[in-house]
C-alpha cells in the first residue's frame, strides 16, 4: 500500500529537523566550551554554547519557566497536529511549513525535558558587540515555518486553494 502524500511530505521533513537539531546540539555539546566564541566567519558567524531556560529571545516567565515552556510546547504540538490532520493533501507548503514549526519544538522541548539547565544554542551571528539573540536548528525551523504557515494561512483561511471545478454560470 502506498504511503500518502502527506504523510511523504510531513514526516520525513519534520524528522529529519529533529535529527538534525538533536545531532548538532549533541555535537556542540561534546566540541565547545560554555560562553567561549568560537569564530567560524571571522566575527560574523560564530559558535558559541549556551543554556537557554526561557524562551524565544531569553523570555523568561521565573524560576516556573521551564515548566511553563514545556507544558505551552507540548500543547503547541498538539494544536499543530490537529492542524497536520485537517490540512488537504495538496497543500504542500502549508504540510512543510507544520512540519518545520512542529520538528522545532519538538526539539527544544527534549532539551527541556532532558535537562534543567535549558534549551542548548550554539549559532552566534552580529558584528562585534551588535549581536543576534544565540539560538540552534530547531529555532531555524520554527522560524521559517512560522513564516511560511502565516503566509500560506493569510492566502486562504485553510492554506490551500479549491481544487478548479466546473464554472460557476
Amino acid at each position: 500500500m502506498p504511503i500518502p502524500r502527506k504523510m511523504r511530505l510531513f514526516w520525513p521533513l519534520l524528522s529529519g529537523l529533529l535529527l538534525a537539531d538533536c545531532a548538532t546540539k549533541e555535537l556542540a555539546q561534546e566540541h565547545l566550551v560554555p560562553w567561549v566564541p568560537e569564530p567560524v566567519i571571522g566575527d560574523v558567524v560564530r559558535l558559541t554554547l549556551a543554556y537557554n531556560q526561557g524562551g524565544a529571545m531569553s523570555f523568561s516567565v521565573g524560576p516556573y519557566s521551564r515548566v511553563i515552556f514545556s507544558v505551552t510546547a507540548m500543547l503547541a504540538v498538539v494544536v499543530l497536529l490537529v492542524m497536520y490532520r485537517r490540512t488537504d493533501s495538496r497543500a504542500t507548503a502549508t504540510l512543510l511549513a507544520l512540519a518545520l514549526v512542529m520538528g522545532g519544538a519538538l526539539g527544544n522541548l527534549l532539551d527541556r525535558l532532558r535537562s534543567g539547565r535549558g534549551v542548548v544554542d550554539f549559532i552566534d551571528l552580529g558584528i562585534g558587540d551588535v549581536r543576534f539573540w544565540t539560538f540552534n536548528v530547531a529555532d531555524i525551523g520554527v522560524s521559517i515555518g512560522a513564516i511560511l504557515l502565516a503566509w500560506q494561512l493569510s492566502r486562504t483561511p485553510n492554506g490551500v486553494r479549491a481544487a478548479p471545478g466546473p464554472p460557476s454560470r
